[in-house]
């Protein structure tokens, strides 16, 4: 996802060469901050990947409470469309749930 965006990979920045000057920087000091450079990278990374991890399991766990909300309505549209009185549900049970899931998908209650 982010890949394209990123110009340069830890293994690169560790296998960078610089030409030497004799007014050039010290190269002690220059491979120091590569280092640092590259485990920040290294860090990047590895959130960039967790975070996309996680989005997926959201995204599907979305998907699945999405499913249960419709499978809910339709089972109260068919209740209301029967009439059936007493059928072990009744409308407000299920108004109850279809609320609670909505919630949870909507982001108001966690």
């Amino acid at each position: 996802m982010y890949s394209d965006k990123i110009y340069l990979t830890p293994q690169e920045i560790l296998d960078k060469e610089f030409k030497v000057d004799a007014r050039g920087y010290r190269p002690q000091e220059v491979d120091k901050y590569l280092d640092m450079v590259i485990r920040d990278y290294t860090e990047f990374i590895n959130i960039i990947k967790r975070n996309e991890r996680e989005i997926k399991d959201l995204t599907e766990d979305n998907a699945k409470l999405k499913a249960e909300i419709r499978s809910l309505r339709e089972k109260l549209v068919a209740s209301e469309e029967a009439n059936t009185g007493n059928s072990g549900v009744s409308n407000v049970d299920l108004l109850k749930r279809i609320s609670k899931l909505e919630n949870v998908v909507f982001g108001k209650y966690e």
